[in-house]
Formats: C-alpha cells, sequence, structure tokens
C-alpha cells in the first residue's frame, strides 16, 4: 500500500509511543490531534484519519469526548517494513 508523507509520519511517530487523539467539541467539531513527546501537538487532517482507519491501519478506544488511537496489528506490521528516514521534519499533517 502506497502512503503519502503524511499518512507514513502518523504511523511512524504512533510506533515510536507518540499518542493520535481525536477531540470531540460540544459544537459537533471534531479535531485530530498528534501529540508528539518532543513539540507540541499538531493538526492531523480527517482526509489522514479516514485513510488510516479504513485500511485498518488505527484503531479507536472510542471514547467520549476524547478518543484515543493505537497502531492495529496491520499498522505495526506496515509501520516496520517502512523506512521513516527523513520523515521526522514533517510537522504539519494537513
Amino acid at each position: 500500500m502506497k502512503l503519502f508523507a503524511a499518512q507514513a509520519h502518523v504511523l511512524h511517530t504512533l510506533a515510536s509511543g507518540c499518542a493520535l487523539k481525536s477531540h470531540r467539541h460540544l459544537d459537533e467539531r471534531k479535531e485530530y490531534r498528534l501529540h508528539p513527546l518532543d513539540v507540541a501537538s499538531v493538526d492531523v487532517s480527517a482526509d489522514v484519519m479516514t485513510f488510516l482507519k479504513y485500511h485498518g491501519l488505527i484503531e479507536s478506544n472510542k471514547k467520549f469526548p476524547v478518543a484515543s488511537y493505537v497502531l492495529t496489528q496491520k499498522g505495526k506490521t506496515h509501520a516496520a517494513q517502512k523506512d521513516f528516514a527523513g520523515l521526522s521534519s514533517v510537522t504539519h499533517f494537513n
């Protein structure tokens, strides 16, 4: 499966122990945020999230109002097979 840089970077950061969360607001807005360990959290586009969920690479704990996402076994396998050199400079995922 071919991943764009933003999709691959989200997998890489999850594999390295960072957190990926969706934040639902009272006005029904939903924001996806990646929480790296060493920098401020950044937005992740809904398109990136849709792709990763659709292909079974991540799954949610389905909590409200903040759900956490983790790599599935398929996502872990895919992340382990990819070379992520150079992706660490990507800091915006929209």
